[in-house]
């Protein structure tokens, strides 16, 4: 997508969007998260408006996080507890952050948002230089045979059809780049709103091999928050790394 930068997709609006926006798997996740703490400290690379982060710090994890969207933060910093978090704004590629962690987190998709795999590959490696000798780097992400590699070059999907709005989902898929370019578009009574976001999905094996190259390896793979197997009919995994 011609002239894109990953900010482009988490403004104001697309943060307004993201206020009260649940998945429904928050209770599992936070409880998987907590007890992969170990008492903290936490940091969430791309906290953005707190979906995780702040029921995991109102259970006493000490949370920091990093987040590329002012826009984001603020929305954050609404919420009850959201001015008690430390939040960096930087790209969490960089881990612009001091100390070390126990654990390190990201979660639904966003690593896919490093749209290079030597982005990825920092982001591994800086991770792994903030992490304390016990300590975890955890990653929730579609799996890529499920959502991606099966979808035909280009596509456009309708995601929702009301009487005042059509919300559409118009994408090209770039197999050999590993590249999803998509621009969320609503055409309403009020006009015509455009969402792009590009992701860059990256294969299980993938992933383990960029852990390797940071020096860390792969503690536990699975197919949900509550700790489902990872198999052929699986459509998210988490992966839990470590030295």
């Amino acid at each position: 997508m011609k002239n894109y930068e990953p900010v482009m997709s988490f403004g104001e609006d697309a943060a307004e969007g993201y206020v009260d926006f649940k998945r429904g798997d928050e209770v599992e996740a936070v409880a998987f998260l907590e007890q992969m703490a170990q008492g903290g400290p936490a940091l969430e690379l791309a906290i953005g408006t707190g979906r995780i982060a702040l029921p995991l710090a109102a259970r006493g994890i000490h949370v920091d996080g990093i987040d590329i969207s002012t826009a984001m933060v603020d929305q954050l910093r609404s919420k009850p507890g959201g001015d008690q978090l430390s939040v960096t704004i930087g790209d969490f590629a960089d881990v612009p952050v001091p100390g070390a962690y126990r654990l390190i987190y990201v979660v639904f998709n966003t690593l896919h948002n490093l749209l290079t795999q030597d982005e990825q590959v920092r982001c591994f490696e800086n991770v792994a230089d903030h992490l304390t000798d016990d300590g975890s780097f955890l990653i929730e992400a579609s799996v890529p045979s499920r959502f991606y590699c099966l979808q035909n070059d280009q596509y456009v999907e309708a995601e929702a059809i009301e009487i005042d709005e059509v919300r559409l989902d118009v994408a090209q898929h770039d197999p050999v780049t590993q590249l999803l370019h998509e621009n969320h578009v609503s055409i309403s009574t009020e006009g015509v709103r455009l969402n792009p976001i590009v992701t860059r999905y990256i294969w299980p094996s993938e992933l383990d091999l960029m852990a390797r190259i940071a020096g860390l390896r792969l503690k536990e793979r699975w197919g949900g928050w509550s700790r489902e197997p990872y198999n052929s009919t699986t459509d998210k995994l988490v992966s839990v790394y470590g030295r």
